[in-house]
């Protein structure tokens, strides 16, 4: 079996990607971040250094997918001002 690996999402910065990551982890769907090492070595952020793609299994990529758009959608607050 080979263990290619899928694009999930690619975000701005380490931080991001790695509470995507705590997130996914945490609904047991394993994944990698890949980025580039100088742009965090030097801590550069333009011309895409600071670009980290968060990658998973193919078998994990649908419910992966679900479970970032569910995180994204704004909550309703039926609350009254």
């Amino acid at each position: 079996m080979e263990n290619k690996l899928t694009e999930l999402i690619v975000v701005e910065g380490m931080m991001e990607a790695e509470i995507i990551k705590s997130e996914l982890e945490s609904f047991d769907i394993p994944c990698v971040l890949k980025f580039e090492s100088a742009g965090r070595l030097f801590g550069i952020t333009m011309n895409g250094l600071g670009k980290v793609k968060v990658m998973v299994h193919p078998e994990h990529l649908k419910q992966a997918k679900e479970l970032l758009e569910s995180q994204a959608s704004p909550e309703t607050d039926d609350t009254e001002e």
